[in-house]
């Protein structure tokens, strides 16, 4: 993204918060975040745009296409930048940190399970929940078996 040219051909205005909020996606280490971690963000900057904004801009940006909205269990959601490439998460239910992965067999697996009961698939989301490798390392993972 470039800013306010792709805020813009989204229809949308290249408002100051908008382009902060656009700013913290966009150079993030994390490509998974929710409004909380974005407005963390901001005031780390010493930005002054508030909670509120900050939802309302991500909706905004989400009706745009310029960012995706998962919600996982528990309530909680983050936001991506919408890169135009499919792909499914794994959700880490100790640390909530989020992994993305691509595997072609599983995406011919349910193509091909629609297609036999004559279901057209319009769009799908994949999410694995389990512990990550590095809470199991901690010990965190008294449910899971590496099994």
């Amino acid at each position: 993204m470039t800013g306010s040219a792709d805020l813009k051909k989204a229809g949308l205005k290249a408002t100051l918060p908008r382009l902060k909020i656009l700013s913290i996606l966009e150079g993030s280490d994390n490509p998974h975040l929710s409004a909380e971690d974005v407005y963390k963000g901001l005031l780390e900057l010493g930005e002054e745009v508030g909670l509120a904004t900050v939802y309302r801009v991500l909706t905004q940006f989400e009706n745009a296409g310029l960012v995706i909205r998962h919600n996982f269990e528990g309530g909680r959601s983050v936001f991506e930048i919408n890169q135009g490439k499919h792909h499914d998460h794994m959700v880490c239910v100790e640390c909530g940190r989020v992994f993305e992965f691509y595997d072609s067999a599983i995406e011919r697996r349910q193509r091909d399970v629609a297609k036999a009961v004559g279901f057209v698939v319009e769009d799908h989301a994949h999410y694995l929940y389990g512990v990550c490798e590095g809470m199991r390392a901690r010990g965190k993972c008294s449910k899971i078996s590496d099994k």
